[in-house]
């Protein structure tokens, strides 16, 4: 079976967006959104985020290192936590985002290795 790594959706009216079937598995531990670092969104599977992003995040004995404050800030500043709706797939994206991200309703997502870029097309 062919790996999906692009697919685009149109958010429905309360915000959600569908996650198409041959991904739902990879979202099953849940999903965390953040800014990216342009603009656009990232969509993270919970399992990614806690192993990976977090001890990222976290990985600077300096507590005073501006770099790395400022890479928390960028990620945790809207940052939101769901978990997938098993039936129909969908997650809700926060109107914050959406505006940061200049999406309307209309999404692009492509798999950046382990995470998900969302864009407006």
């Amino acid at each position: 079976m062919a790996s999906v790594d692009y697919f685009e959706r149109r958010l429905d009216d309360k915000r959600r967006l569908t996650i198409p079937a041959e991904l739902r598995e990879e979202f099953i531990s849940g999903v965390v959104l953040t800014r990216g670092f342009g603009s656009y969104l990232h969509l993270y599977p919970k399992n990614v985020w806690d192993g990976e992003v977090e001890t990222a995040l976290n990985a600077s004995s300096n507590i005073l290192d501006e770099k790395t404050a400022d890479v928390n800030v960028q990620f945790r500043r809207g940052k939101t936590e769901a978990d997938l709706d098993q039936k129909q797939g969908r997650i809700t994206i926060e109107q914050h985002l959406l505006e940061y991200a200049a999406i309307d309703r209309d999404i692009v997502a492509v798999r950046a290795g382990k995470y998900w870029r969302l864009m407006a097309p």
